[in-house]
């Protein structure tokens, strides 16, 4: 099988409080848009070793088995009998970026591997397998926005006032850990509520939507500052970086015409 295992944006991300786990509690609307990774599964003749994993386009560094597509293939395992598979994935969704390409490769290969299992987990049981595996994992089982809350795994459906939109999706090519964007941000209660600011026109969003990531990515890479404005200049209604960074998407009301120093960090452009 062939599976489509796409991107995310942050429609906002509010960093409300530390947990007592470890984790921060979390506020965001997460948005699939069309720059996907491609995984294919292949189920294996009987005989053959239980898995076997390969892996093209963009490099990733680290083990294998620790890549997060193995990782879902051991916890489907361990919990669901499973034939012998192998597991290609080749990678579009650059790293380091903010929009959860590894999250979304786990959660695609736990449903496919989910179709191919003897006795087919639960949806909620499915759910827990993918909070287990990451923060994000739990949304990319679904293809459409959602609102965010917890650590990731508190989700509700929303309808927000985005149609259509064309995005312009920018990567310069700076990798921001999640580690490190973390320790440089302080959580906080906002005033705004998000649910209400996202249903609100896209044109309004620029007052009150914001990414707690940005001031201190913005400090420590201002090219990131500079793509932001360009993309504002460029005619977007709403630009904002995804995740912990360093992506940016524009929000336009059509295809812009984008000068050179924008054009050249592109990585993927549509309507959403």
């Amino acid at each position: 099988m062939i599976l489509f295992s796409p991107a995310k944006i942050n429609l906002g991300l509010q960093i409300l409080e530390r947990r007592e786990d470890g984790f921060h509690n979390l506020r965001s609307v997460m948005y699939p848009i069309g720059l996907c990774d491609i995984i294919e599964i292949h189920q294996l003749s009987a005989g053959n070793v239980p898995v076997r994993f390969s892996q093209s386009g963009i490099s990733i560094d680290g083990d294998e088995d620790n890549n997060l597509c193995m990782q879902a293939w051991k916890l489907m395992a361990s919990e669901h009998a499973l034939p012998p598979v192998a597991i290609h994935l080749h990678k579009q969704i650059p790293l380091g970026a903010g929009l959860g390409g590894g999250s979304s490769n786990a959660s695609t290969v736990l449903k496919g591997l989910n179709s191919l299992a003897d006795s087919p987990a639960t949806h909620e049981s499915l759910a827990d397998m993918a909070a287990r595996l990451g923060s994000d994992c739990p949304f990319f089982l679904y293809d459409v926005p959602m609102l965010m809350e917890g650590r990731g795994q508190i989700l509700s459906h929303l309808k927000p006032d985005f149609e259509p939109g064309y995005v312009v999706l920018l990567f310069p090519g700076i990798h921001i850990s999640t580690a490190e964007a973390y320790a440089e941000v302080t959580p906080a209660i906002p005033d705004s509520d998000l649910r209400q600011l996202i249903e609100s026109p896209v044109n309004q969003w620029k007052s009150g939507l914001v990414n707690d990531f940005e001031e201190s990515a913005f400090k420590r890479h201002p090219l990131l500052r500079e793509l932001k404005l360009g993309l504002y200049k460029a005619g977007a209604e709403f630009a904002l970086m995804s995740g912990s960074g360093s992506a940016l998407f524009g929000i336009f009301k059509s295809a812009p015409e984008l000068p050179g120093k924008i054009r050249e960090y592109v990585i993927w452009k549509g309507w959403a």
